[in-house]
């Protein structure tokens, strides 16, 4: 697929998104991006801000097979990864698939389930497979998962380990609308027309998915874009307002990102401004604060902002890659 064919189908996914979702289009953008790139996009806000119908707004406009997980305290790892059963008709035991064997899959509310059962979707995140019974079973192509989940002060959550957040490419918020959004939100509600997930059109199919995600992989990176990449996850293990700064993995999905931002956009390749424009998105969930950051009262975004600001962008990247 062309650069100029994926800005096409990457904009009538957004639009169609919109169909459903009223809100920041600039998180529906950085949404559409884990869907091109590939990486597990997190959602982390209130209550009744629209998490649930932008992921479901997504899965319906992507045409991927779409499996919901409702996360609870009482959810099992084999209601999520599957179990295996015995059939008295087959007489053996037989693998029946869990909530995860699908295309596109909302964990919804995941830090209300317990810990355990988050770790179920650890080797699903990251090796696209899951293993039950000794035996693993590969899930399906493309796959793409949007977990959400309330803020930590709230009744009933349970934290997210480090090691699960940071198999996340992207943590988005998505924060209250403007006040003409929520206006339009009320006038929508009060029509009776369809605003969910039901009114998006399918505008492409799992293979154009695919085909977007080859696109991706093929966007060029001039070496100096993965020295400032590499740079800026350095800058965030050197601050001293952070104890943990972003991993090996961390980086590998900021290029990743930035190669979906450039495809996006029409691009062959990646610009300096697509990396830096991603930083917060892809790497401040990863980051553990020091104490001083927390008696400061700053929170992580606030701290790798910090961080990032002091590695100057590379320059002449772009020339380099039309001469």
């Amino acid at each position: 697929m062309k650069p100029t064919e994926a800005q096409q189908v990457i904009a009538s996914i957004r639009n169609a998104v919109s169909k459903a979702f009223v809100g920041s289009a600039r998180v529906v953008d950085h949404v559409v991006l884990g869907l091109v790139s590939g990486l597990n996009v997190l959602i982390e806000d209130i209550p009744g801000v629209g998490k649930t119908t932008l992921a479901r707004a997504v899965a319906r406009a992507s045409g991927l097979e779409f499996g919901r997980i409702q996360c609870t305290p009482d959810l099992l790892p084999g209601d999520i990864t599957g179990m295996t059963v015995w059939s008295q008709e087959a007489q053996q035991f037989l693998f029946r698939p869990g909530a995860v064997m699908h295309q596109f899959v909302l964990a919804d509310e995941l830090n209300r389930a317990a810990t355990r059962t988050q770790a179920a979707l650890l080797e699903a995140m990251q090796e696209r497979r899951v293993t039950v019974d000794g035996k693993w079973y590969q899930l399906p192509e493309p796959f793409f998962l949007i977990a959400t989940e309330n803020p930590l002060r709230f009744a009933g959550t349970f934290h997210l380990p480090e090691a699960q957040l940071d198999r996340f490419g992207l943590a988005l918020s998505i924060g209250y609308p403007s006040e003409t959004d929520e206006q339009l939100i009320l006038e929508i509600a009060d029509s009776g027309a369809a605003r969910e997930y039901e009114a998006v059109p399918q505008v492409c199919t799992a293979q154009d998915v695919a085909r977007l995600r080859e696109a991706s992989a093929r966007v060029a990176v001039h070496d100096r874009i993965k020295a400032y990449v590499v740079a800026l996850a350095r800058a965030t293990r050197a601050h001293q307002l952070i104890r943990l700064g972003a991993s090996p993995r961390g980086s590998y999905h900021l290029l990743a990102a930035s190669r979906a931002a450039a495809l996006a956009a029409g691009r062959e390749f990646v610009v300096p401004e697509d990396v830096r424009e991603l930083c917060t998105e892809v790497l401040a969930h990863r980051i553990v604060l020091a104490a001083d950051a927390r008696i400061e009262q700053r929170g992580n975004a606030e701290v790798l902002e910090d961080a990032v600001s002091r590695v100057p962008l590379p320059t002449g990247t772009e020339a380099a890659h039309r001469s």
